[in-house]
């Protein structure tokens, strides 16, 4: 309970040293806005100690769960009480649905939300499945239903969710990619237990449900925008498309800076319309081929792979990109090519024939150039066959270095901020992290990502702005799984290789545009040499093998295994400190020891409070009117 404060004033006396016995009117008042003032202070206090927990009616953020956006979904994310709230819109409602989150987007060990009629009354609860998808009641109602109303759009579903719970069934809400799962309800169910998993019709969405809380910039007088967008195409009846489409930009167009984007979709394509990239080209090429296709057509022109350097990226529920109100991030003018590429992922499961589209992104942009320029800079792996991961591995682990030597001789002495990240891998990709060390010691996680999908890529604001100075070592880790390749994955550009990359966005631009490591290329021949000695099998040394030569001959035992782990690990490596000219700074890069590391970070323990007393009585019986059976 808060005590009582007693406030003391000054004792006011009369001519012939006797006090009065009250205040004059005038003290009365001071006391009045003394006390006024102390109590707008202790609610102000309050709220700022309280933090901005969003209404439970406002939902900021919003994704379709279908192809056909009849499940679409809302929510919002209050950091004070650790909260998810969410808002479903079930536009043709049937006899229930199943939502929730799983590892990967599978149906087994999922945590799940169901709603389920048996034709006369309906019921909402918190469940979980099994290794084989049978659904089973929680003990543990987690899934708290708030609201459930039909209006003329569908039937609205209001519920909350901790990030974290004590409960080992639950899913634990964390920063990064959430695979979201839904099912629906095609016919009446006796029981929760009754649902046949394997009969309903499915599917999966990935989002990040924990959007950093950040507040909207000031944006200039003087902007403009432009859009980059598809030129009415007719999207491929498949259910994967990558679309190119070549833009140039006015001539003698000046150097600007870009202050935000964000998307701009086609409607009736918002379920279609999986992410877009707007990438730069080379300014060392004085022109590049128009092209309007697919980016895996032969037809496209080989010039158009010169076009990486990104500008914008969004993916399915990203909102606008807003950059720091100190800085831009630079685009036209001398020394910056006025090519520019547009890439489109289609996401077509249901095969949609002639469906048309001219989505892209709305670049917003301005004469008057801010403090600072902002910076692309790569962090990671090498793009190299030295690289490997082994066949039939659940987890193999991979760690890209920006050294210390590099940072120390590339980086300002006031250091660089870096305020978003967009990470990168292949398909084989399963988690993404990359943490700064200081003087040997892990100081904070720049940016990670546990449940990483390669179908799931955007620039992501990080909640607090990492500052990096000379000196700093950035190590970037990727886990692979190749459970289902029977020969080795090397490092590369093809989508079947791998890569590790963090594209991190930073200010004030410096000259490095990539910091990232190779194993030292001699310590793996004699990796090779090893593995000959050692097995029956014969691989093949000859000067003409390539290195992926040489990996896909290996014979893929414990101990090959094993060893090309301990090379990885301890092994001298490469080390690639880059100017944008693709030159090194000057310096000795070759055998370079590994970063040496005394000190790690604590690994997060989930906060959690165990529920006290017994759990309430599931399933909730949910009014919803009248439910008929077809």
């Amino acid at each position: 309970k808060a005590r009582s404060a007693s406030v003391f004033l000054p004792s006011m006396q009369t001519p012939g040293n006797k006090r009065s016995p009250c205040p004059s009117f005038r003290l009365r008042e001071v006391a009045s806005m003394y006390f006024t003032m102390i109590m707008v202070f202790l609610v102000i206090l309050v709220v700022a100690l309280q933090g901005t927990a969003p209404r439970e009616n406002y939902f900021p953020y919003k994704v379709p769960l279908d192809p056909q956006s009849f499940l679409e979904l809302s929510w919002n994310v209050s950091y004070p009480e650790q909260v998810v709230h969410f808002q479903l819109l079930v536009k043709e409602p049937k006899f229930g649905l199943l939502f929730g989150m799983s590892d990967r987007g599978e149906f087994e060990n999922a945590d799940l939300a169901v709603l389920w009629s048996d034709g006369h009354s309906s019921y909402f609860g918190d469940a979980w499945s099994d290794e084989k998808g049978q659904l089973h009641m929680d003990s543990q109602q987690d899934y708290q239903l708030l609201k459930a109303h039909r209006t003329p759009e569908g039937l609205y579903l209001v519920f909350k969710r901790a990030f974290s719970t004590c409960d080992p069934k639950d899913y634990l809400i964390e920063d990064g990619t959430v695979h979201l799962i839904y099912g629906i309800l095609e016919k009446p169910v006796r029981s929760l237990q009754a649902i046949n998993i394997s009969a309903i019709h499915k599917g999966l969405q990935r989002v990040q449900l924990l959007k950093p809380n950040i507040s909207t910039p000031e944006l200039p007088r003087d902007m403009k925008t432009m859009e980059i967008r598809a030129p009415d195409v007719v999207i491929p009846s498949q259910e994967t498309t990558y679309w190119c489409y070549m833009v140039e930009l006015p001539d003698s167009f000046p150097r600007h800076h870009i202050v935000m984007y964000e998307p701009v979709i086609t409607t009736g394509n918002e379920a279609i319309v999986h992410h877009m990239e707007v990438f730069q080209c080379a300014a060392e090429f004085d022109s590049f081929p128009h092209y309007n296709g697919p980016c895996d057509s032969k037809m496209k022109p080989d010039r158009l792979n010169f076009c990486r350097h990104v500008l914008a990226a969004w993916a399915m529920g990203a909102q606008a990109f807003y950059y720091p109100e100190e800085a831009g991030l630079a685009f036209g003018g001398l020394g910056s090519s006025k090519y520019l590429r547009l890439e489109i992922h289609y996401h077509n499961p249901l095969v949609f024939k002639g469906r048309h589209d001219s989505s892209g992104i709305r670049l917003y942009y301005t004469a008057t150039l801010r403090r600072y320029d902002a910076g692309i800079m790569e962090l990671g792996l090498v793009y190299t066959p030295v690289m490997a991961i082994p066949p039939g591995e659940a987890g193999f682990l991979l760690n890209g270095y920006c050294t210390d030597k590099c940072t120390q001789l590339a980086l300002p002495p006031a250091g660089i901020h870096i305020f978003a990240s967009q990470l990168h891998t292949h398909l084989t990709g399963r988690k993404v992290v990359t943490i700064l060390s200081r003087e040997g010691r892990e100081r904070e996680v720049v940016n990670a990502d546990n449940h990483y999908s390669p179908h799931f890529q955007e620039i992501r604001m990080l909640k607090k702005v990492v500052s990096v100075f000379p000196g700093d070592v950035l190590i970037t880790t990727c886990m692979y799984n190749t459970e289902d390749r029977n020969q080795a994955t090397v490092g590369g550009f093809s989508i079947t290789d791998e890569m590790c990359v963090n594209y991190v966005h930073y200010y004030p631009q410096t000259q490095l545009e990539l910091c990232k490591s190779a194993v030292d290329s001699g310590y793996l021949h004699r990796y090779f040499n090893l593995v000959n000695r050692f097995n029956d099998e014969e691989i093949c040394m000859c000067p003409q093998a390539s290195v992926t030569q040489q990996f896909s001959s290996v014979p893929w035992n414990a101990f090959n295994r094993d060893v090309l782990k301990s090379l990885y690990d301890f092994a001298p490596i490469s080390m690639h400190c880059n100017k944008s000219s693709a030159v090194r700074f000057p310096g000795e890069w070759e055998k370079q020891p590994l970063p040496r590391i005394t000190r790690v970070l604590p690994e997060s323990a989930p906060s959690c409070q165990p529920a006290l007393g017994p759990p309430p009585a599931p399933p909730a019986l949910v009014n919803l009117g009248r439910v008929k059976a077809e």
